[in-house]
């Protein structure tokens, strides 16, 4: 059977390596210990914990789109219509084409995190700071 360090997990499910610790540490996530006392998580137990968690967690985003790209967004431009918007996710380069109205109700500018998700040929961009207005 597979096992897993804290590392590997907090790659595979998405989070940091201090919430997959925490969630050993509450029983959440079975762990045993190797010989020099390093966490290891079964393949079979995180399978089941993630399979729990994407109908569990309230926090989840609903979407048919599964690949998550969470990064900082590099470069805007916008003309009258549309808006060019460029984020860095890790080692990945994303650019997304939406409207100009798109990317300014999503208050996204230089600096700000955002998260593209890809479906397809598409590129679908959320945010976490969006603005109620055009002139907010």
């Amino acid at each position: 059977m597979s096992k897993f360090r804290i590392s590997e997990v907090a790659a595979l499910v998405g989070v940091s390596g201090d919430t997959v610790r925490r969630w050993v540490d509450s029983g959440r996530l079975a762990a045993s210990r190797d010989s020099q006392g390093h966490r290891l998580v079964g393949g079979t137990e995180l399978a089941a914990f993630m399979r729990a968690g994407a109908d569990e967690d309230p926090a989840r985003h609903r979407s048919s789109a599964r690949n998550r790209f969470h990064g900082l967004v590099t470069d805007v431009v916008r003309d009258g219509v549309m808006a060019r918007v460029e984020m860095q996710a890790g080692p990945h380069r994303l650019v997304s084409l939406m409207t100009r109205e798109a990317a300014d109700e999503l208050g996204l500018e230089v600096g700000s995190v955002a998260t593209a998700l890809v479906k397809s040929t598409n590129v679908i961009v959320e945010s976490q700071t969006s603005r109620e207005g055009p002139h907010a």
